[in-house]
């Protein structure tokens, strides 16, 4: 056997090796992510849902609702007045069945550096129960005092209406408004002002709807509840 072809078969073995031990290496890591997935998927989720049911008391406190408001959640297509691109949770409250208020998702689409995504509560009345920011890039400092650890500027909203302030006084005082904007920042709080009255006109327009789909998701929890305990 030559040299040349002795070093060919000793590369070839060696490429085998590694190429084996590269197969092996990655079915391993797969096989690995795949079970810490499999065993931290319940706890994932039950944290998100934890989350979630703060973010929602922050707007509802337990005390004005007797349901789980995350068991009457309802979907929501893409709807041009809260600017929604895709499709979002609203979550109905009720109180011994009769219902109480709503949290919709919305979107100001034009905050200084993008899209602000809100949760806006309404009750029943139609007067907001509270604003809350979930989502946005506005500058640090400036755009980001829509968050309650920055400012309480988004608390302002509880308890208007779409007739308090009247319509032509939903802006900021800039723009002739009841509401304050922000020293250097008034792109970032028209928007959001914006996007609660438009949330305000949707919900005037589809109150019945969402009131009638979250007494239908409260009944699919208790019947879905009932069959569990049964079974």
């Amino acid at each position: 056997m030559s040299k040349a072809t002795s070093t060919k078969q000793t590369l070839v073995k060696s490429i085998a090796r590694n190429s084996l031990g590269l197969g092996l290496f990655a079915i391993l890591t797969v096989g690995l992510i795949s079970s810490t997935y499999v065993f931290t998927e319940d706890r994932i989720a039950d944290q998100i849902r934890a989350f979630e049911a703060r973010a929602l008391t922050e707007i509802l406190p337990l005390n004005t609702h007797d349901n789980s408001l995350l068991d009457t959640r309802i979907s929501l297509k893409p709807e041009p007045l809260l600017a929604n691109a895709t499709e979002k949770k609203a979550y109905v409250a009720f109180r011994g069945n009769q219902p109480v208020a709503v949290i919709l998702p919305a979107t100001a689409p034009d905050g200084y550096s993008g899209r602000i995504e809100l949760l806006v509560g309404i009750y029943a009345d139609g007067t907001l129960a509270g604003v809350r920011a979930v989502n946005h890039k506005e500058t640090p400092g400036l755009g980001d005092k829509i968050n309650t650890n920055v400012t309480d500027w988004i608390l302002g909203f509880t308890g208007k209406s779409l007739d308090n302030p009247k319509p032509a006084r939903w802006a900021v005082r800039k723009d002739g408004g009841d509401f304050d904007q922000f020293a250097g920042a008034t792109v970032t709080p028209r928007a959001v002002v914006a996007s609660v009255y438009r949330t305000l006109n949707y919900f005037a327009g589809h109150k019945e709807a969402l009131f009638k789909q979250g007494a239908q998701a409260m009944q699919d929890s208790q019947d879905a509840k009932e069959e569990q305990d049964n079974g």
